[in-house]
């Protein structure tokens, strides 16, 4: 019989990168503050854990970060003033942001590593197993892989991390794992994890992308886990030692993601989930590609 395992509630999101590949943009502005068509990115993210359930979100966050409390704090004099206005549209999707989740925020005042980052959430998670979102990472919401990765994980317990199949070329920019094949066709189970390999060192083409759910047993390996590649404390490496000895803290499975990811962690990804998502809109999409067409007609 399948064993029943802690329903999960609480989603953490480190965001405390200073986001130097985007600079000058981001010498003020926290780069999860970015628009990406007419909202944040980092609301898309908290958005995708309170559709898979997890209402309770942990900001990892840093120097420079208010903004991103501000975003997700009611703004009472901007909601009188739409109010006054009678702009119910524009007051609605001011409120969404305040009335997503229940948010917490802790600071990590070092930044040494993802692996640190989650750490720093010890506190607020407990024993329980718990969600890791990437900012950089927005999945669209028509494929919903965080629910399936928190599905898998309620049946089998341990950790879960999401997978997607990558150019060889580019694994060198990935965490990446060597797996075996399971009974269900998009779950593997993980037997070993490689941060960021060369193409002829690694074990397989499939690259770690950011959303895991991991059993509360990361954290005692974090404490003991020593800087790794770029003298920083890797998740990855931590995950590795779970995957060595289920002992620790349950087998760890990977899901194999085939559906729509954007990446707004490199400048040129940016500009290209930009143009996916306002193609996609109903009140932008119409004549946004009409003007797309045009303009690269007229450019080719």
């Amino acid at each position: 019989m399948t064993q029943s395992h802690p329903r999960i509630s609480k989603a953490v999101i480190p965001a405390a990168g200073l986001g130097t590949r985007f600079l000058p943009a981001t010498k003020a502005t926290p780069k999860e503050m970015l628009p990406v068509v007419d909202k944040p990115a980092i609301q898309y993210v908290v958005e995708e854990a309170v559709a898979a359930g997890l209402s309770d979100v942990l900001m990892i966050t840093g120097r420079n970060k208010r903004p991103l409390e501000d975003h997700f704090d009611r703004n009472y004099e901007l909601e009188e003033a739409l109010t006054r206005k009678g702009d119910a549209e524009r007051l609605a999707k001011v409120q969404e942001s305040s009335d997503l989740a229940t948010m917490h925020y802790v600071r990590q005042g070092d930044p040494r590593g993802l692996g640190h980052a989650v750490l720093c959430a010890a506190p607020h998670v407990g024993d329980q197993p718990f969600a890791v979102l990437l900012g950089d990472d927005l999945i669209d919401p028509r494929d919903p892989l965080l629910a399936r990765m928190v599905e898998i994980q309620e049946r089998e317990g341990g950790s879960v991390i999401a997978l997607m199949e990558v150019d060889p070329a580019q694994i060198h920019l990935y965490g990446c794992a060597a797996v075996e094949p399971t009974a269900d066709g998009d779950v593997v189970r993980i037997t070993d994890l490689v941060e960021k390999p060369q193409p002829a060192d690694a074990p397989s083409n499939l690259a770690i992308i950011g959303r895991y759910v991991l059993d509360p047993a990361v954290f005692d390996i974090l404490r003991k886990t020593e800087p790794g590649r770029g003298n920083e404390i890797q998740l990855t490496d931590a995950l590795q030692k779970l995957a060595d000895n289920e002992e620790l803290g349950g087998p760890v499975h990977g899901v194999v993601f085939k559906g729509r990811r954007y990446d707004t962690g490199d400048r040129g990804d940016y500009l290209r989930a930009i143009v996916r998502l306002a193609c996609e809109r109903e009140d932008l999409g119409p004549e946004f590609r009409t003007w797309l067409r045009s303009y690269v007609t007229e450019e080719m």
